[in-house]
């Protein structure tokens, strides 16, 4: 039987204020629920008795407190996630950026960089990748380091192809004209240990970096900005202060794409962008 521990919320208040005059990090704006889910996780997998001795613990030793905010970081994503959005994408947004001499796009939150790599692979079937500049950012840097490696599990996995054959091979889409675009032209496949790793050349067109959305600044101009299933776990405040941070770093007519879940139009912010060809993506005003 799992082992179950809740603490209060004024509990949960002390842990943000002790991370925060400790280290700087500023979870005041997350969403308090899921933040506290995070924290009893954080507990029970830890092993600790209870947040006095996280708190003792984090304090102390730098390098545990990183380890606890990488367990801390949700980190959910897949190859080619929500593939009708990726047929979108791939028809109508993609196609917009082709005249373009330089292609900027920002991951932001990137996990461990599926959907980075969904990008890759997209803008070089499209001819595109030549002239794109990819950036995958995110908080946790355990993640971002196996985002950098490319290796992914196939055996637990075993949706990644079918997105992939859904989205690049869709029969709606080929009509039998287009020749069938085979795993192989972009990963390398161990069938003993069902690991697979994307190819070198994919792997030297992205740049994964760590990133604050919290109190991170704006450091380059975008065409296009992926935040998907990120901001969910921010109070109404945070947003504003994450999307106005987008708003700033993005080209005009540059484009946003948030969650299928998500919406920033209820948002002050959200007026400088007009929501258009799918749910989900925002056009910079």
């Amino acid at each position: 039987m799992a082992i179950q521990v809740e603490i209060t919320r004024k509990e949960v208040l002390k842990v943000i204020s002790e991370f925060k005059k400790n280290y700087n990090y500023d979870f005041e704006n997350y969403a308090e629920l899921s933040f506290k889910r995070r924290i009893e996780y954080l507990l029970v997998s830890h092993n600790l008795t209870g947040i006095e001795e996280l708190l003792a613990k984090t304090s102390a030793d730098e390098t545990y407190f990183r380890k606890c905010i990488n367990d801390i970081t949700v980190n959910t994503t897949e190859l080619f996630r929500d593939p009708d959005v990726w047929q979108n994408l791939k028809q109508s947004v993609f196609n917009n950026l082709k005249d373009k001499r330089r292609i900027n796009i920002w991951h932001a939150g990137c996990s461990s960089g599926e959907e980075v790599y969904s990008t890759l692979i997209m803008l070089n079937e499209l001819n595109m990748l030549d002239k794109s500049n990819v950036i995958g950012t995110d908080i946790n840097t355990d993640i971002l380091q196996k985002a950098n490696d490319g290796i992914f599990n196939k055996r637990f996995n075993p949706c990644y192809f079918e997105n992939f054959d859904k989205v690049m091979n869709g029969v709606a889409k080929n009509n039998g004209s287009i020749p069938h675009i085979l795993y192989s032209k972009y990963f390398e496949l161990d069938e003993v240990t069902k690991l697979y790793r994307v190819k070198k050349f994919l792997r030297e067109k992205v740049k994964f970096k760590y990133h604050n959305l919290v109190d991170g600044a704006a450091f380059c101009k975008f065409d296009l900005i992926f935040c998907r299933n990120v901001i969910i776990y921010f109070n109404t405040e945070l947003q504003s202060k994450v999307v106005s941070l987008f708003h700033e770093s993005l080209f005009n007519q540059g484009m946003l794409l948030v969650g299928v879940h998500e919406n920033i139009s209820y948002l002050p912010v959200g007026s400088k962008f007009e929501s258009k060809i799918m749910k989900g993506l925002y056009v910079k005003k």
